[in-house]
């Protein structure tokens, strides 16, 4: 991820031209619908500036079975019984 040292929330304030963003740019969130409105907000920032983020290492292989497997280890198992 490029790191940018600049403050997001003064820079979205010249892009915005809501008021209720501009409140929640300048005071910040005082609830929990608010809070995500401001990481909408923030994500907005990032597509405007063209900031990626690193995407998740996807899980290949690891601890993965299919259902079959899963089914036929239980039949043996309870064979045994």
């Amino acid at each position: 991820m490029n790191k940018d040292n600049t403050n997001w929330k003064e820079d979205l304030l010249q892009f915005t031209s809501s008021k209720f963003e501009e409140m929640l740019l300048t005071k910040g969130a005082k609830s929990l619908n608010q809070g995500y409105l401001l990481n909408n907000l923030y994500r907005k920032w990032k597509r405007i500036r063209g900031i990626k983020e690193d995407e998740p290492i996807s899980n290949d292989g690891q601890f993965q079975s299919s259902f079959l497997d899963f089914e036929k280890d239980n039949i043996t198992n309870k064979k045994l019984d």
